[in-house]
């Protein structure tokens, strides 16, 4: 499939997949389990979903590499294969309920010896050879009188509402991973830049201690250990920036696989983390029943286990079905079409089921426990759903308590540090404290960017739980 006919397929399956904020026909949400009134970790109720999420964080290229994943993921393409092949299924499954015609063209040559019969008394055996030749058109109709084709064809199309509900949370989880993949990125870039500040700071600081060993006239010893531990530090920065590159490749690689392409780590990242987007529209908890699809495509399945329950029913019931067919026979080719030698035939059938083999029940029990699967499914999904938004809430208000607290420490190690530095370069202070507060700051400075990249990924995990996609 080349990418516009990708297109094509992705826009046909989307207007076939039921608008969110409507209960599919048929639905059986109301057996999910009850919905609180309203979030524990947040007093916020503000109705709606945001489908335009992504374009919140404030860079285009973002928007365009999410785009070029819905084209390029071989995994989404699997999932829209997947709606396409429910799609032929729910298409063929009321097909019994129809007539069905077919025409045929036959031919047939038969030879037969008479025994016993001579011919002309010179001890020959009497033979024949015949040729028949027809041509027929077949009617048959089986008569759904009790519905189990049609419970069926019920069936195939909420397993195809599944799948196309299964697709639109591929699309939006999708999202989300292209979105904490480029944050990583952006992560490791500004770390890069941190760790690359470090190893400078680290030698300069190293140069001030040589510098101060070679003016030493005394405490040599003191004073050779101290240099050592500052080249220490510097050797570490430098395996530091070494790391952070690292994970900056693997992470570009992970993101470049996600957009379907070759893992070549060329993707150039953001230099540095966006700002933090606003709060997400939470609503309500019932809200969520309607909009996530994994809740959505759960109620889909336990829908068509419960309609195979009533087909496997109306397998105990008699079916009927009607045959007709006409057409010619004749040991003529050339007469093959002509009337004069026409034959046909009608029928009805009553077919009721008596003794089976236990097929029938064994197959009803098992439709009965595909049931109790799939609510038990629902109704686990429904529960972790709720459990993710409460998460994402909570965790987003300890993020930002961490984050304030952090910020605080880090004002106070970069001027901790910055006194100690001073103070060793007027020869009033010592290297272990120098070297003790560039190492606080210097730590304080990479979890204050690592947490603001998990706050970030937090609200894209907070969109995601509250069942938001993205549309391009």
């Amino acid at each position: 499939m080349n990418v516009s006919e990708f297109r094509w397929t992705v826009g046909l399956l989307v207007l076939l997949i039921p608008a969110c904020t409507l209960a599919p026909p048929g639905s059986r949400m109301d057996e999910a389990g009850g919905a609180p009134g309203s979030w524990t970790a947040t007093r916020e109720g503000k109705a709606g979903i945001d489908d335009r999420w992504v374009d919140r964080f404030g860079d285009r290229k973002l928007s365009r590499l999410v785009a070029e994943g819905y084209e390029s993921n071989r995994d989404l393409r699997a999932a829209a294969a997947r709606v396409e092949r429910a799609a032929a299924v729910a298409k063929g499954a009321g097909a019994a309920a129809r007539p069905q015609v077919n025409a045929a063209l036959d031919a047939s040559r038969r030879g037969q010896n008479f025994i016993g019969l001579p011919v002309g008394g010179g001890g020959g055996v009497l033979s024949s050879i015949t040729n028949t030749y027809g041509a027929q058109l077949n009617l048959s109709w089986e008569i759904d009188l009790w519905g189990k084709i049609r419970a069926g064809e019920q069936a195939a199309l909420a397993d195809l509402q599944s799948q196309g509900y299964a697709y639109r949370g591929a699309r939006a989880s999708l999202a989300a991973q292209i979105v904490r993949s480029w944050l990583l990125v952006a992560e490791t870039n500004e770390q890069i830049a941190l760790a690359e500040k470090v190893l400078k700071v680290r030698k300069d600081t190293a140069e001030l201690v040589r510098g101060r060993f070679e003016l030493a006239a005394g405490g040599q010893e003191a004073s050779a250990s101290q240099l050592r531990l500052a080249e220490t530090d510097v050797a570490t920065a430098e395996a530091a920036l070494a790391q952070r590159k690292g994970d900056r490749d693997q992470a570009i690689r992970q993101l470049e696989i996600l957009l379907g392409r070759y893992p070549s780590a060329e993707l150039v990242g953001a230099a540095e983390l966006p700002g933090l987007s606003s709060m997400p529209p939470s609503g309500l908890p019932s809200e969520l029943l309607l909009r996530r699809p994994d809740i959505l495509t759960a109620e889909r399945q336990l829908a068509a286990a419960g309609k195979r329950i009533d087909e496997a029913r109306r397998a105990f019931y008699p079916s009927f079905k009607l045959t007709a067919g006409g057409g010619q026979s004749t040991d003529q080719l050339q007469n093959i079409f002509d009337s004069d030698f026409g034959v046909w035939s009608i029928a009805g059938q009553v077919v009721q089921p008596i003794l089976s083999g236990g097929q029938l029940k064994s197959q009803l029990e098992a439709r009965n426990a595909e049931e109790r699967e799939a609510l038990a499914n629902l109704q686990q999904t429904v529960l972790g759903g709720f459990g993710e938004v409460e998460t994402a809430l909570a965790a987003d208000r300890f993020l930002a308590a961490r984050a304030k607290s952090i910020e605080d420490a880090f004002e106070l190690a970069d001027e901790s540090a910055k006194s100690a530095e001073r103070d060793f370069s007027l020869g009033t202070g010592d290297v272990l404290t120098l070297l003790a507060a560039q190492s606080r700051r210097i730590e304080l400075a990479t979890q204050r960017v690592t947490l603001k990249r998990l706050r970030l990924d937090n609200r894209v995990n907070l969109h995601l739980a509250l069942g938001g996609d993205y549309r391009i």
